[in-house]
């Protein structure tokens, strides 16, 4: 744990209860005197905590020192990531913000399922629990749009991940925004909207999961 998260962070006495208080007294076994980093997420502030005391249910903090620390990903990189089994999503989330993604933009695409609908409370739950494991000071963005099409209209420079001979590799200095397809992939008339200059693909003959493309791409341009 790199730190915590903490929405009170920041305060001079905090009191830990619920989820935080049992990850950090019964998981961390911490005792009184530790001391104990937190976040807010709201600023680039990590806080150090001095435990005051601990009872059964909550526990009492001190504020001893605040620094500024910022670690956030050197390159912003956006997904649009046609709408999927949320499970996909959820699975591949930690792995993705470690990675340092910046924003995903969930698509209904012609052959996203309809019945599946993206929880975002319970993915930024996801996203800053991974947070306080890798260190990341910043948060993932998240987003739906209503069509490609739409999609397109704000982000003017995606790229679209394909079948291609034109290899990502080659272009992964210009790629800022990238379209993933659901399972099913896109229709013509969805690739049709792209110049192909800007379509983009993996050196293998392998059809990849939606989830692995991801993946692969945010680790091909962040890593």
């Amino acid at each position: 744990m790199q730190f915590l998260y903490e929405p009170q962070a920041g305060q001079e006495l905090i009191s830990l209860s619920g989820e935080s208080y049992k990850y950090i007294f019964r998981v961390r076994r911490f005792r009184v005197g530790d001391i104990v980093e937190l976040r807010n997420m709201q600023d680039s502030k990590l806080y150090s905590y001095k435990v005051l005391s601990v009872d059964k249910k909550d526990a009492t903090l001190s504020l001893v020192y605040e620094e500024e620390r910022v670690v956030t990903p050197k390159k912003d990189l956006t997904i649009g990531w046609c709408i999927v089994d949320p499970k996909t999503v959820e699975k591949a989330l930690p792995t993705l913000n470690e990675m340092g993604i910046s924003k995903i933009v969930f698509i209904k695409c012609t052959y996203s399922q309809a019945n599946f609908k993206i929880n975002i409370d319970r993915l930024k739950k996801i996203a800053l629990s991974s947070s306080g494991q890798c260190g990341r000071s910043s948060l993932i963005e998240f987003d739906f749009s209503q069509s490609l099409e739409n999609f397109l209209l704000d982000y003017k420079d995606a790229y679209l991940l394909n079948f291609s001979s034109n290899n990502i590799e080659s272009k992964v200095e210009s790629i800022d925004t990238i379209v993933i397809g659901c399972e099913g992939g896109l229709s013509k008339e969805e690739v049709a909207m792209f110049d192909s200059q800007k379509v983009v693909g993996f050196n293998t003959p392998l059809i990849l999961k939606s989830e692995s493309a991801v993946v692969g791409v945010v680790s091909k341009i962040l890593l």
